[in-house]
């Protein structure tokens, strides 16, 4: 076999590992191990001691050493910090129902108030599984208790509960960055309405929903709700302080005034005064939030030295070559490039979750991106949106099993799937719309920061 061939292999069969259950991170390092050992490979070992002999070891001592001090990365736990301390403060059962309360006379107002809850808690937050676990908990409960169809109650809380790897102060986006070598500034910014377009659709077409088949979300009992003046006073405790929180966060990174290491430190410190404002904060919280920050940590930076070990064996091969040649070879227009590579990325999101597609495979695409003349952070956003539909899409539809996780016998597998359905095509929607008017994701930015000059 070739190089390029064992390339191939090589990306064949991390598919296989993944799809049999195998720990990624792990699975990543140990084939950028073997298959840089046959790459690195210099001929026969004189001795038992020039077994270690290979500069892959070296490669892979190096990349360890890369995440470790990239400051891009210091972020991550300070953000996995924050959203763990906030998730921890009861912060979130109080703003959903005072958000509830605010829009009880509109259609499906428990369905928009979970969903506007979990937009802001996302931004907090910016860990998935945490979001729809939690509003599981808090939001079925009421919806099912008030006579919700249970299909279109789960797809609400799956889908509102994604929003976080999309709206800023974004996870995915700190990641993509370091992937790409973009600005982390600049991807928020672009972020910001692509985020607020799809949170907000996501919002129109339950209220449409319910208006045209009232059944799936009856309106639940007025009796006892207490009188505006108390909801308003409701919405002051619970809403403002969180959303001043986030808002002082994005706003000092947009603004130029932090990096964003500096300003999720800002905002941890800041949970913890909500927490102390709240009267929650406990020392047991605290050392909970701690150790699922270094967990999780531990999880991406893992990924990210096994990710960049793979990418640079696979490079080294000619995979990257083989299907950059492949792709100039089809003579495609910058709308068709497009098009194919998010088409792709979408058929990985049934199998795989968004970190690995981001991690392995994005990387495929970017240097095609000056071949075809597709602004980068336009491209970014692009996928930001698509990685949604790992979250959505079966079998695979990791956002599902949280909340099956979290209801167990009260809803069926198949239930959750059903839910999902539209708020899928709703994020194909948003990509559409975003191909017809870039402006939607490069107007910001370029208002900020100048436009974008490659």
């Amino acid at each position: 076999m070739t190089d390029p061939q064992v390339a191939i292999l090589m990306l064949c069969l991390f598919i296989v590992l993944v799809l049999l259950g195998f720990p990624i991170a792990f699975t990543l390092i140990a084939m950028g191990v073997a298959f840089g050992y046959y790459a690195y490979y210099t001929g026969a070992p004189e001795s038992f001691g020039d077994i270690f002999n290979n500069n892959i070891f070296y490669l892979l001592n190096q990349n360890t050493y890369s995440v470790m001090e990239n400051d891009t990365l210091v972020a991550i736990p300070l953000f996995l910090f924050m959203g763990y301390v906030v998730e921890r403060a009861n912060i979130v059962d109080r703003l959903f129902f005072s958000l509830y309360q605010a829009a009880r006379n509109l259609p499906g107002s428990l369905g928009i108030a979970a969903l506007l809850t979990c937009a802001v808690f996302s931004t907090a937050s910016g860990i998935v599984g945490a979001v729809v676990t939690l509003m599981g908990l808090l939001a079925y409960p009421a919806m099912a208790k008030a006579g919700y169809n249970k299909s279109f109650a789960a797809g609400i809380i799956c889908a509102g509960g994604t929003l976080g790897i999309l709206i800023p102060p974004s996870i995915m986006l700190i990641v993509y960055a370091a992937i790409a070598e973009l600005s982390p500034l600049r991807l928020y910014a672009a972020a910001v309405f692509p985020g607020l377009m799809l949170a907000g659709l996501y919002i129109v077409y339950a209220m449409i929903r319910v208006k045209i088949n009232p059944s799936l979300a009856p309106m639940p009992d007025q009796e006892g709700m207490p009188p505006r003046s108390q909801i308003y006073m409701n919405l002051l405790i619970s809403f403002v302080p969180l959303t001043v929180l986030i808002m002082l966060v994005l706003g000092s990174i947009l603004g130029g005034l932090a990096t964003p290491a500096e300003a999720a430190a800002m905002g941890a410190l800041g949970g913890l005064v909500l927490a102390v404002i709240y009267r929650s904060l406990t020392w047991d919280k605290v050392k909970q939030s701690v150790f699922l920050t270094a967990k999780a940590t531990a999880m991406v930076c893992w990924l990210f030295v096994g990710s960049w070990t793979f990418a640079s064996i696979f490079s080294y091969l000619g995979g990257h070559d083989v299907i950059e040649h492949w792709v100039v070879a089809m003579n495609l227009e910058p709308w068709q490039f497009l098009v194919l590579a998010q088409v792709i990325i979408f058929l990985l999101g049934w199998p795989l979750e968004w970190s690995e597609i981001l991690i392995i495979f994005v990387p495929i695409f970017l240097p095609m991106l000056d071949t075809f003349g597709v602004n980068p952070y336009f491209f970014a956003m692009l996928v930001a949106l698509n990685l949604q539909t790992s979250f959505l899409t079966p079998p695979m539809a990791m956002s599902a099993y949280y909340l099956k996780g979290v209801l167990k016998s009260q809803i069926e597998l198949i239930e959750i799937f059903k839910g999902l359905m539209p708020y899928l095509g709703i994020v194909i929607l948003c990509m559409v719309l975003m191909y017809q008017f870039p402006g939607i994701a490069l107007w910001f930015p370029d208002y900020l920061f100048g436009v974008w000059v490659p």
